[in-house]
C-alpha cells in the first residue's frame, strides 16, 4: 500500500483509531467524542443512511471552500508554533470526511449549522467573514466559543445536542495528532515494529510519543 504523507494517517487506515480517540478524548479532558462508537470504526452507522435531519434530502458532500474555511479554524486551535499547523496537516479535509462518514444525520446537521453560526459570529464581532478575519480577531472568537461550548456540555442532558464547536475542536485534536505531520513533528514516533518498553523517562515540558501505526 502506497503512503500519501499529506492525508491523516486515520484516513489511510494506517493507525490504531482507539489509541488516537484516548489520546483525544485526554486532551478533552476525559469526555467521549461526539459521534459515539461511529468513531471507533471510522464508518458511518449501517442503520444510518446520510440523510438530513428532516429526512428529506440527502447529505451533501462539503465543497472546497468549506473544507478551506474548516482548515482556518483548525489552524487557529492548532497555530504554526515550532511545528507545522492544523492547516499544513490538512485538518479541514480529514474534517469533512469525518463528519460525512462517522456523524449521525442530526449530527452532522448541527456541525453544518454550526459552521454558519460560527461565520455569523464573526461578522458580528468583526464585520467580517471568520476566514476574512485577522488570526487575532478569530483566536478571540474562538476563546469565546470554547467557552460557551464548556459550560453548555458540562450541564446538557443525555439526550440534548451536542455544541457545535465542540464537534470541531475534537476534530480539529483527532486529526491534526493523527496524522503525519502530528504523529512525527508536534509528538515523538517510532514506526512499528520496535522493541516494547514498559516505562520510560520522561521530564516535564518534552513531547508526548505519538501511538504506532
Amino acid at each position: 500500500m502506497s503512503l500519501d504523507t499529506d492525508k491523516p494517517l486515520l484516513a489511510q487506515s494506517l493507525i490504531d483509531r482507539r489509541e488516537a480517540i484516548k489520546r483525544v478524548s485526554a486532551l478533552l479532558g476525559g469526555a467521549a467524542l461526539i459521534g459515539g462508537s461511529a468513531l471507533w470504526t471510522g464508518c458511518a452507522p449501517k442503520d444510518s443512511p446520510p440523510v438530513a435531519a428532516d429526512g428529506t434530502a440527502a447529505f451533501v458532500p462539503f465543497t472546497a471552500a468549506e473544507i478551506a474555511y474548516l482548515d482556518e479554524i483548525a489552524d487557529t486551535i492548532l497555530p504554526d508554533t515550532k511545528t507545522p499547523g492544523a492547516k499544513a496537516a490538512k485538518t479541514g479535509a480529514f474534517m469533512a470526511v469525518m463528519v460525512a462518514d462517522s456523524y449521525q444525520p442530526k449530527d452532522q446537521a448541527i456541525f453544518r449549522d454550526g459552521m454558519k453560526t460560527l461565520d455569523a459570529a464573526a461578522e458580528t464581532a468583526n464585520k467580517t467573514t471568520f476566514v476574512a478575519s485577522t488570526p487575532a480577531h478569530r483566536l478571540a472568537l474562538l476563546e469565546t466559543l470554547d467557552k460557551e461550548q464548556k459550560a453548555y456540555m458540562d450541564t446538557k442532558k443525555p439526550d440534548d445536542p451536542a455544541h457545535y464547536f465542540r464537534m470541531m475542536k475534537e476534530l480539529s485534536l483527532l486529526g491534526y495528532f493523527t496524522s503525519e505531520i502530528g504523529c512525527t513533528q508536534a509528538q515523538r514516533y517510532i514506526e512499528s515494529p520496535g522493541r516494547y518498553d514498559p516505562c520510560l523517562p520522561y521530564t516535564k515540558g518534552e513531547v508526548s510519543w505519538a501511538s504506532h501505526a
